[in-house]
């Protein structure tokens, strides 16, 4: 499926310094929630279309951590290919099957918090739609500022293609 078709299914919107990103996928929540809970499964979809992620640490838990690296393993995609991405998401609260909320960062490949890159709240909302699951992600950035930096790197884009990732990595482990 193209990018573009990718980012149809997903709506995306900002209010002031946050962004939200809403998706449906044809799953039921306590299944779709599982995606983002368990390594396994995360490590077989999460990232951009032509990425692959290795998790070096998950603790899915309040004040756990996950650590990983995103590495570009597509060679189409000119200057992206080879390039790692580390970052370090930190749970702070986990209600199952309905909500998770963390604090993600940009890590250098030695763990340091990348302090050029902003922090961000996230809260995963998950809703049950009739045997479908409704995500919405509100990223809260500390400005505006910074919410223009990510969106510029294109977070959008990279988030459309990875949840067209996880439709289709749910439709093969249904």
């Amino acid at each position: 499926m193209s990018e573009n078709k990718a980012s149809t299914k997903m709506k995306s919107y900002v209010e002031g310094k946050d962004l939200i990103m809403e998706r449906t996928f044809d799953a039921p929540r306590q299944f779709v929630f599982k995606m983002f809970s368990d390594p396994e499964h995360l490590s077989n979809w999460w990232g951009p279309k032509g990425w692959q992620t290795e998790t070096n640490k998950f603790e899915f838990k309040p004040d756990g951590i996950w650590h990983y690296c995103m590495r570009c393993t597509d060679k189409t995609q000119g200057e992206f290919f080879g390039q790692e991405s580390w970052g370090k998401t930190v749970y702070h609260e986990i209600t199952e099957p309905e909500k998770i909320v963390y604090t993600d960062m940009f890590l250098d490949p030695e763990g340091n918090t990348n302090d050029n890159m902003p922090e961000i709240l996230a809260t995963m909302t998950y809703l049950e739609q009739e045997g479908k699951t409704k995500i919405i992600v509100r990223s809260q950035f500390p400005s505006e500022e910074d919410l223009k930096i990510v969106m510029d790197m294109g977070v959008v884009q990279g988030t459309a293609s990875q949840y067209e990732r996880l439709d289709d990595y749910l439709k093969e482990i249904q």
